[in-house]
């Protein structure tokens, strides 16, 4: 499970990588401590390395059980905001991403090339 404050930036980024590059090694979703929309230009960001996150869209973390999740990533410092049954998982870690939110699309692409590195040594982690 990918964290994030309103899941519609660095969180639908991770989703999005790890469907794509732990496709059959693990399963992943992503929620915010509030939902939102999918911004436009993450999905924009995405597509143009050949993600399509189009049909995601942004969900709260109340609408899931922590118990269902062996790894729980907090993109945004919200850590410190989620119950303790949600860092208690089997692997927790804050990211601590930068939001790219009002930000250049360049800003975008910074953050984006940093939640691949991270997604990627995740899944290697959990291999």
């Amino acid at each position: 499970m990918f964290i994030c404050k309103h899941n519609s930036r660095r969180s639908q980024m991770a989703e999005g990588f790890a469907k794509t590059l732990g496709a059959g090694k693990i399963a992943v979703s992503s929620s915010g401590l509030a939902s939102s929309e999918v911004d436009p230009i993450t999905v924009e960001v995405m597509a143009e390395i050949g993600i399509d996150i189009s049909h995601q869209t942004s969900k709260p973390f109340s609408d899931f059980n922590p118990e269902d999740f062996d790894a729980v990533i907090s993109l945004c410092g919200c850590g410190v905001n989620l119950p303790e049954a949600w860092v208690l998982r089997e692997v927790f870690a804050d990211w601590q991403l930068d939001d790219p939110k009002d930000q250049d699309i360049d800003t975008f692409r910074r953050v984006r090339e940093e939640v691949k590195e991270r997604v990627i040594k995740l899944i290697v982690s959990l291999s």
